[in-house]
């Protein structure tokens, strides 16, 4: 079965970092891109980052570019969201989520809630 674990969330205050993990099982990692979307309270679920499966190339939504970071280990299995310069409004659910060719999502991590207060 295809899993998807993300964790590493928690409490951070305004311009501090917290990095996220999202270890993936039953699939071929390094085949697949994989994207991280964020949900915050009352708000529809927004696109946060995506990264093509060999890592090489990363793509990022206007609100976080400069600030936050993804990368994967395919040897490890496992895809990062390094979050620098944190904000209030990037407080959310964080949820990693498999792509496929077409852009869609697939299969989603159960979330990992980060929450950005002084």
């Amino acid at each position: 079965d295809v899993q998807l674990q993300a964790y590493g969330g928690g409490l951070a205050h305004p311009g501090y970092s917290l990095r996220l993990s999202c270890t993936a099982s039953g699939f071929s990692f390094d085949a697949y891109d994989m994207t991280w979307v964020r949900q915050a309270p009352g708000k529809e679920p927004e696109w946060v980052s995506s990264i093509n499966s060999g890592g090489g190339s990363a793509y990022y939504a206007n609100s976080v570019q400069g600030r936050l970071t993804v990368s994967r280990d395919n040897g490890k299995n496992t895809l990062y969201l390094q979050m620098n310069s944190l904000k209030p409004d990037d407080t959310a659910l964080y949820y990693c989520a498999r792509t496929t060719d077409w852009g869609a999502y697939d299969y989603w991590g159960q979330g990992t809630l980060v929450t950005v207060s002084s």
